[in-house]
């Protein structure tokens, strides 16, 4: 959905059944950041009003969602509640939504927060948030790399 060449921050959702770890990237979109986690109740629809809440705020230029895809990089049901979700996002705020794969980010956090001495059950939604740093940080890393010429990987949307 998005060619991501723009300029301007970008937001990341760590898109969850009941967590979604929100972050966001410096104006020059170099480096990501952990901004906040959001949460719902078992049966609600997914937080589009607060995420786009935080578009406003942070004057947010384009989004990536996080995909959820099986270990064998199949969409099942999560990824396509996702999508649905993204598509929202699409709809009420005008912003492109990019696609990112997910997979193992959430390991990558939970590595990240024991070597930093965070202990599991204290630390759910800071993880979520760290989650959402990794997809972000691989998306930008990816766009720099393709802006240079450079090597890069791929997203599950064919950028």
């Amino acid at each position: 959905m998005s060619d991501g060449g723009g300029t301007g921050r970008v937001l990341a959702v760590d898109w969850g059944q009941r967590r979604f770890g929100v972050a966001v990237s410096d104006p020059s979109r170099l480096i990501a950041q952990p901004l906040v986690t959001l949460t719902r109740r078992p049966k609600q629809r997914a937080p589009v009003a607060a995420v786009l809440a935080l578009i406003t705020r942070h004057d947010i230029a384009e989004v990536v969602v996080g995909l959820p895809l099986t270990p064998e990089g199949e969409e099942g049901a999560a990824a396509r509640a996702a999508r649905d979700f993204g598509a929202a996002l699409v709809r009420r705020s005008g912003r492109p939504v990019t696609f990112w794969d997910e997979r193992l980010s959430t390991a990558r956090a939970l590595r990240a927060a024991r070597e930093a001495g965070v202990k599991d059950r204290d630390s759910r939604g800071r993880i979520d948030q760290m989650a959402a740093v990794v997809i972000l940080q691989s998306w930008l890393d990816a766009q720099a790399r393709a802006e240079t010429g450079g090597p890069r990987e791929r997203g599950t949307d064919g950028s």
